[in-house]
């Protein structure tokens, strides 16, 4: 392994293990999910050292030497709709620019949050905020090859799905506080708590977009792409918004903050 690049400051792996911060900046994202943010601070609030033995063993591989070596920058790939649009209609490419465009998010619009919350804070070229930066640039990928939408379920199912992947306490306390926020507000009979634990066991069985040539994937048919990575369908994600439209709630407005801003 390049010692050029160090794996990180060993004070950055020491956790001080924090869940009354992650409970405080939760609230906050509740209040604002758009507040992504808050999704930093609680990760690092509840950061343990196996992100960095994730780091590790991904830089090791050999997919993971080459990209070290080529440390590319995916924001400059993944908002590049008009070269992605080249790609043949099918390819995860067009479906990652449907997604994006339908959302009206960016790649880089992620990289703002996170710059965001880390101003003040010194930064680190070392693998383990590569691997951070990694995981953060892929994380609308994991929407389009799972099939989880950015609704309040499929954030909940796709954290779950990727914690399996990239074990973080941070995701799974998102994951599954998300899960009961949602119990508790929203009247329904759909499997919430269910579909979340498919996301996590779908995880177990698949292999990581992140740990991926992206160029390479974003070139590939999605069927052929999804089958590559063993990533099943979300069935019980797909009956809980069957079962929720059948009750007259919008999955993807589930506070009912649509109608009361109408």
């Amino acid at each position: 392994m390049d010692q050029a690049i160090p794996l990180c400051d060993p004070a950055r792996t020491d956790s001080g293990f924090r869940p009354m911060k992650a409970l405080h900046h939760f609230r906050k994202l509740i209040a604002d999910k758009e507040d992504t943010a808050q999704v930093f601070h609680i990760i690092e609030a509840l950061r343990d050292n196996r992100f960095a033995k994730s780091a590790e063993h991904f830089f090791a591989s050999p997919t993971g030497k080459t990209i070290l070596e080529k440390n590319e920058y995916l924001p400059h790939l993944l908002d590049d709709h008009d070269r992605l649009r080249k790609l043949p209609m099918g390819t995860v490419a067009h479906a990652y620019c449907d997604f994006m465009e339908k959302e009206g998010l960016t790649s880089q619009g992620l990289v703002d949050e996170f710059d965001r919350f880390q101003q003040g804070k010194p930064r680190h070229d070392d693998m383990l905020e590569r691997y951070g930066n990694r995981l953060r640039d892929t994380h609308d990928l994991f929407h389009v090859l799972t099939g989880y939408g950015r609704d309040a379920l499929g954030e909940q199912c796709v954290l779950a799905f990727s914690y399996s992947l990239n074990p973080s306490w941070g995701v799974l306390f998102i994951a599954w506080a998300g899960a009961r926020e949602l119990k508790k507000t929203v009247s329904t009979d759909a499997p919430i708590y269910a579909a979340v634990r498919e996301g996590q066991r779908m995880g177990r069985l698949a292999k990581s977009p992140a740990h991926e040539d992206i160029e390479a994937l974003l070139a590939m048919p999605l069927a052929e792409a999804r089958k590559k990575l063993n990533i099943a369908d979300p069935v019980t994600y797909q009956r809980a918004h069957a079962i929720m439209r059948g009750e007259g709630i919008d999955p993807y407005d589930l506070l009912g903050q649509q109608k009361a801003a109408a």
